[in-house]
């Protein structure tokens, strides 16, 4: 009988058991793992810069420490930082705390920006630019040197896109960084106002 006649192959599983290294006894050194130190270093605090803080604090803004990647998650409005300690020195934590903020500002009961969707999209790339653009104005008034960022490479094509389909985009993201900041300092004497009552 020929494949064609009725030979037909069939795929199956095969089961294998796997041992981890370090459960096997009197392997050649090349293949031993090296054991994980008992005890890491805890890592040195950063001394953050107070009269940023004390800004950033007068937003009311929900600022949550955790995990490797700095976002302002709109479903949860919240601001998600890795740890202080985490960043290369206070300026830069406090210039990505600065961009998150920025894109808190867009939420509907504040400035009510529309965000993009998906990384790469027109809207997602105008709100980066405008978060961007909102954190060199807020280092700027209050004096930190705004960190650059490994994602601004990534960025930069995608904000080349905007700015080449529409000759305003550039007034119109500075236009609206600037309300941003606006409102973050509108809050600034909220804050104190409700203080001193």
């Amino acid at each position: 009988m020929s494949f064609e006649e009725g030979e037909r192959q069939i795929a199956f599983m095969k089961g294998y058991t796997v041992f981890n290294v370090d459960q096997i006894e009197n392997l050649p050194s090349e293949y031993q793992t090296q054991p994980e130190p008992e005890h890491l270093p805890a890592a040195k605090p950063l001394q953050l810069i107070q009269y940023v803080e004390e800004f950033f604090a007068k937003t009311g803004a929900t600022i949550r420490h955790g995990g490797n990647r700095a976002y302002y998650a709109p479903s949860l409005d919240l601001v998600q930082l890795p740890l202080p300690e985490s960043f290369n020195d206070a300026e830069s934590y406090e210039s990505t705390k600065a961009h998150e903020l920025c894109h808190w500002t867009s939420h509907e009961t504040r400035c009510d920006r529309q965000l993009g969707k998906r990384f790469g999209d027109e809207a997602y790339a105008a709100e980066e630019l405008i978060a961007e653009m909102g954190a060199a104005f807020l280092c700027a008034q209050l004096g930190i040197t705004p960190e650059i960022r490994d994602d601004h490479a990534s960025y930069l094509d995608h904000w080349l896109k905007v700015l080449k389909a529409d000759k305003k985009a550039i007034f119109t993201a500075a236009s609206q960084a600037q309300k941003a900041c606006d409102y973050l300092f509108s809050l600034q004497a909220s804050a104190e106002q409700a203080m001193a009552a």
